[in-house]
C-alpha cells in the first residue's frame, strides 16, 4: 500500500514564550499509530512563526494483514487445527508401525523357520501403509483448504484496507463500513457506472433498509456523472439516492491493482465489468460481470433495522 502524507499546520502565538532569536530549538511528538515527526522552530519576537509539519501514515503491513487473516481464519474454523494435529499424529503412528513391520518382514524372509509369519506381517504392513495414506490425503486436503482460506481472508484484508471517501472531509478505509453497511463495488467504464445508477434507482428505499451502499469505481478514469432532478417535492428521494452512492473510492492505483488480482483470479477479461458485494462482516457474498442484480438484494437480504436486525445478520447467503 502506497503511504499517505497528512500536512497540518501550527502557529505560535504566546506572549510569555520568548526564544533566543539566534538558536534555534526543536520539539518531536509521538502520533497515536507510532509516526513521529520533528521539527525546528526559528521565532521572532515581533512575529508569530508559522510551523509546517508533515506527518507520515503507513498502512498496515503485509506481516500485519497475514496474521490478521490467520487469526480470522482460526476463529471461523476452530476446530480444522485439532483435526489436523490429529492427522500428523496418526500419520506419525501408522509410519512408526509400518517401519517395525518392515523390519519383522525383513527378518522373517532371511530365517526361513520364521516363514509362516510372512503373510500376518504383510497384513499389518499393508494397514500402516494404507492408513498413512489415507491420514496424509485428508491432511493434505485440510491444509490446502486452510491456505486457500487464507488468501481468501488477506484479499479481504487488502480489500478492507482500502480508502473511501465519505465526503469533503471525512475520509475512512472501507473496514469502518463492518457491521453498518453491505458494501456494492462496482468496477467498469463511466458509462457502465451510470447505467448501474439509473437501474438502481426503483429500489433506492429497499437498498438502504438493508443497508446497501454502492462503491462506483470508473476503470476508465472518467469520473462518471450522476444527475439528480432538482424537484422540492422529491427532496426526500433525491437525499436517499445520494445517500446510496455518496461513497467514493481513493487512490485509484490500489483499487485497480486489487479488482485486477480479482478478475485474473476468476479468469475473467480486465475489460468486463464487474461487481462484487460484501457482507456486513466485511466478507464476499457474491460477484459477478455486468450489471449487479439490485432486485435480488431486496429479496434476499434481511433489514438491518426492525425486528429482524442483528438476528438475521449473517443471514447474507452464501459466501
Amino acid at each position: 500500500m502506497a503511504t499517505a502524507a497528512q500536512f497540518s499546520y501550527i502557529t505560535v502565538n504566546s506572549p510569555n514564550f520568548h526564544p533566543s532569536a539566534n538558536k534555534p530549538f526543536a520539539f518531536s511528538c509521538q502520533l497515536k499509530d507510532g509516526a513521529k515527526f520533528y521539527t525546528d522552530v526559528t521565532s521572532s519576537r515581533r512575529k508569530p512563526k508559522l510551523l509546517s509539519i508533515v506527518c507520515s501514515n503507513s498502512s498496515p503491513s503485509s506481516d500485519s494483514i497475514s496474521s490478521t487473516a490467520k487469526t480470522r481464519s482460526e476463529v471461523l474454523t476452530p476446530f480444522r487445527s485439532v483435526r489436523m494435529f490429529f492427522y500428523v499424529a496418526f500419520i506419525a503412528s501408522a509410519g512408526l508401525g509400518g517401519l517395525i513391520a518392515s523390519t519383522r518382514l525383513i527378518a522373517a524372509l532371511a530365517n526361513s523357520s520364521r516363514a509362516a509369519e510372512v503373510p500376518e506381517i504383510l497384513k499389518g504392513l499393508g494397514i500402516d501403509l494404507v492408513a498413512v495414506s489415507v491420514f496424509a490425503f485428508l491432511y493434505y486436503r485440510e491444509n490446502r483448504a486452510k491456505n486457500a482460506q487464507v488468501a481468501r481472508l488477506v484479499r479481504e484484508e487488502n480489500l478492507a484496507n482500502l480508502k473511501l471517501r465519505v465526503d469533503e472531509k471525512k475520509i475512512v478505509p472501507l473496514s469502518a463500513f463492518r457491521g453498518i453497511a453491505r458494501l456494492v463495488i462496482l468496477a467498469g467504464p463511466s458509462a457502465f457506472i451510470s447505467e448501474c445508477f439509473r437501474l438502481s434507482e426503483p429500489f433506492t428505499d429497499g437498498l438502504l433498509e438493508r443497508g446497501v451502499l454502492v462503491v462506483p469505481f470508473a476503470t476508465d478514469g472518467i469520473s462518471p456523472s450522476f444527475e439528480f432532478e432538482e424537484n422540492e417535492e422529491l427532496e426526500e428521494k433525491i437525499s436517499r439516492r445520494k445517500r446510496l452512492w455518496q461513497l467514493a473510492p481513493l487512490y485509484a492505483t490500489e483499487w485497480t491493482k486489487w479488482i485486477d488480482e480479482q478478475k485474473k483470479l476468476a479468469n475473467v477479461s480486465p475489460e468486463s465489468p464487474v461487481y462484487l458485494s460484501l457482507r456486513l462482516d466485511g466478507r464476499v457474498r457474491g460477484s459477478g460481470v455486468g450489471y449487479p442484480p439490485w432486485n435480488a438484494f431486496v429479496v434476499q437480504l434481511p433489514p438491518v433495522k426492525g425486528i429482524w436486525s442483528g438476528l438475521l445478520d449473517g443471514m447474507d447467503g452464501r459466501v
